[in-house]
């Protein structure tokens, strides 16, 4: 298979132009899909795909003996690349996703299908995904997703197959959990010392449970704001702490999260906890009327 390191140059005249484009447009809903599972969203899956279209359109190289691998690999390159992006520049935000929360109950229990499969990607696993490395994420999603061999996962990502495994069972445990209930009940705990610690003002309880690391994206009325680090998340933490509202554990997409209502029972805040070694590494949260009012949410 030739992969998309050859150059590219102009397209073909007339007939094999639209042939080209007819065999991509066969192609098109399943590298929409995979970039969709990689990405997170509409949006950033179908710049990836066209970025491929526009790359097979240019290229002149050798002939394509298996266009789905080489379209495969060009998607998948362009989609590692989006991700490395998106980690550097924490101030991105995906506006578009958080009104898609499911946000429900909590009471306590532990759903009796609590492992994530690899064939039911939703909202649950997205949230999952987003705590992987760029390389894990590719590597699971194209292997166990859309059953592409580790030989060209390998091309992809630029290591070998057996480390392309590797970074495919790695991020496997990740998403499944090997003790899934024990995990969701100490996130559980995590999330609750994190209320307390909120509701009393306590900076130096909320140091301890926040990851020194900490990213916090805030969805407002005024755009997205974020926080980065423990010690400004838990001073922006112990400040909102002094509001009198009703504040409670909630699920988020499945996973502990927090919700405030207002005195007169109106949702002000939405929550996504993300817990990593016992500590919050991640927090999104949604105070936007606009974007709480799109989304469906439990009473207080």
């Amino acid at each position: 298979m030739n992969v998309e390191g050859n150059k590219p140059a102009a397209s073909g005249p007339g007939s094999d132009a639209e042939a080209r484009a007819a065999e991509f447009e066969a192609h098109r809903a399943r590298l929409i899909a995979m970039a969709n599972r990689m990405l997170g969203t509409n949006a950033d899956a179908e710049d990836a795909v066209q970025e491929a279209w526009l790359r097979l359109a240019r290229y002149d190289g050798e002939p394509i003996d298996n266009l789905g691998g080489w379209l495969t690999t060009v998607v998948g390159r362009v989609c590692i690349d989006m991700l490395r992006a998106r980690n550097a520049r924490p101030e991105a935000a995906y506006d578009d996703r958080v009104t898609d929360w499911v946000v429900t109950e909590d009471d306590g229990g532990t759903p009796e299908d609590e492992a994530i499969l690899a064939d039911s990607v939703g909202a649950a696993l997205m949230v999952v995904l987003d705590s992987l490395t760029p390389a894990e994420r590719l590597a699971f999603v194209l292997h166990d997703l859309f059953a592409v061999s580790f030989d060209e996962i390998a091309v992809i990502v630029g290591r070998s197959p057996d480390a392309a495994k590797m970074l495919a069972s790695r991020a496997r445990r990740k998403v499944r959990g090997e003790h899934p209930a024990a995990d969701r009940r100490r996130e559980r705990d995590v999330v609750d010392a994190f209320m307390s610690a909120a509701r009393n003002g306590d900076f130096e309880a909320l140091l301890r449970i926040l990851d020194p690391d900490v990213v916090w994206r805030g969805h407002t009325a005024r755009g997205v704001v974020v926080q980065l680090g423990a010690t400004a998340v838990a001073g922006k933490i112990q400040n909102a702490g002094r509001a009198k509202s009703t504040v409670r554990r909630v699920l988020v997409n499945d996973r502990p999260g927090v919700m405030a209502w207002s005195a007169k029972g109106a949702p002000q805040a939405v929550m996504a906890c993300t817990v990593v070694d016992g500590r919050i590494a991640q927090i999104v949260s949604v105070i936007n009327p606009e974007l709480l009012a799109e989304m469906e949410l439990p009473e207080a």
